[in-house]
């Protein structure tokens, strides 16, 4: 072999060396860019997990100021109850069942919604932020969301039959939110009129 084909072959095997290096480099950038896209995602996922783990701790915290409240007031009015907590979405629930309730719920409701408010308060004072806190007593607001649901189911029906808007009576905002999610789900629209404590729902044909 010439030493001009000499020259050529370790060229080629030069070239080829380098080619492999390159590769290689190239392989293990891919790898390391991959592995810290991967590490990207994991801290993504985990700050979300830490997010929601912290709004659940404050909902329970939220919760837990409610339930002594209550309890509080409870001692004083010298009424027996048992309190539940829970956490529905972005709420906290407390929930009192008892036998000798009536008088804390009130004829439609008013009395259990300004203890609602108070209760509100009293995590606001504690906590420095907004809550939207439900209190339930007596399974009163349970209840009233089934005979709501079914109130706006059938109100959704006539207004389809007859094609002619419908006023409902006064309702609290727990109450008109409960229709509209039922006129929404029935494919109708509602719209809230009037100004409190004599705003009302009404529900509106289609076109």
């Amino acid at each position: 072999m010439g030493q001009g084909e000499h020259v050529l072959a370790d060229s080629e095997q030069l070239a080829a060396d380098e080619l492999a290096d390159a590769d290689v480099e190239d392989s293990a950038d891919l790898e390391d860019a991959v592995d810290s896209d991967d590490a990207d995602v994991d801290d993504a996922d985990a700050d979300d997990a830490d997010a929601v783990e912290g709004e659940l701790a404050d909902l329970e915290l939220e919760g837990e100021i409610a339930a002594d409240y209550i309890e509080g007031l409870l001692d004083v009015a010298d009424l027996d109850g048992d309190i539940d907590m829970d956490v529905e979405g972005d709420r906290a629930v407390v929930s009192v069942v008892g036998a000798t309730l009536e008088e804390l719920v009130g004829s439609r409701g008013e009395v259990l919604d300004a203890l609602q408010e108070l209760t509100r308060l009293a995590v606001h004072r504690q906590t420095g932020g907004r809550t939207r806190l439900m209190l339930d007593i007596g399974g009163y607001r349970a209840q009233r969301r089934s005979e709501l649901t079914e109130l706006g189911t059938s109100i959704a029906e006539e207004v389809k039959r007859t094609g002619e808007a419908k006023a409902l009576t006064a309702m609290n905002a727990f109450e008109r939110k409960i229709v509209h999610d039922a006129i929404a789900a029935a494919g109708l629209r509602s719209e809230s009129e009037g100004i409190d404590p004599n705003r009302r729902v009404v529900v509106l044909p289609v076109g």
